[in-house]
């Protein structure tokens, strides 16, 4: 695929980018994006229909209506918060911008293709998406404190401390996947 077309794709699944005010920044984000699209078997069209967990069975939520939704969801409570704890508590809204954008690079890498079907790959079980996610973004010179949000957004970031941003970040992506894990498997 040429660049010129993967930047454009990239730039059509994430319309956020335009929020992160620093150029700098906001081109890192979207780099970062298109080399995990270059390394992994996943085309950007794809994250419109895989599944956005595969830790839920039957799971219908696409991956990329699952990600933007916690990028609004952090955007918006950060913006609560800002409104309410401005001084006490100050949040970058760029740090938590490309991070909610960032945080599930990874899992491009957690796949694998089989006989034409989409599996979960070696390299998705021994090595999940924070780990990998955090090492593409300092391999593209992403600021410390966005790398920092995509190793901490999960389960493994529970063992160390966390900004505020990647504190936001990692409610907005539990709180909207445990309602839809609850929703989607009954009882």
């Amino acid at each position: 695929m040429a660049k010129a077309s993967l930047e454009s794709e990239v730039r059509e699944l994430w319309p956020e980018l335009e929020w992160i005010r620093s150029s700098e920044l906001k081109e890192k984000t979207l780099k970062t994006w298109m080399v995990a699209f270059e390394r992994s078997p996943l085309e950007p069209k794809e994250l419109h229909e895989i599944p956005f967990t595969l830790l839920v069975p039957g799971c219908k939520v696409s991956f990329i209506a699952h990600k933007r939704s916690v990028v609004h969801i952090a955007v918006d409570s950060a913006r609560a918060m800002q409104k309410f704890y401005a001084v006490e508590l100050p949040i970058d809204m760029d740090t938590l911008t490309s991070g909610s954008i960032l945080i599930d690079v990874g899992k491009l890498f957690e796949y694998e293709r089989v006989d034409g079907r989409l599996k979960q790959s070696v390299r998705g079980q021994l090595l999940r998406h924070p780990f990998s996610g955090a090492g593409l973004c300092q391999e593209m010179g992403l600021p410390d404190e966005v790398t920092h949000m995509v190793a901490t957004h999960a389960k493994e970031g529970s063992l160390g401390k966390r900004t505020a941003e990647a504190w936001i970040v990692h409610h907005a992506d539990f709180m909207s996947f445990e309602a839809m894990k609850d929703r989607l498997i009954p009882g």
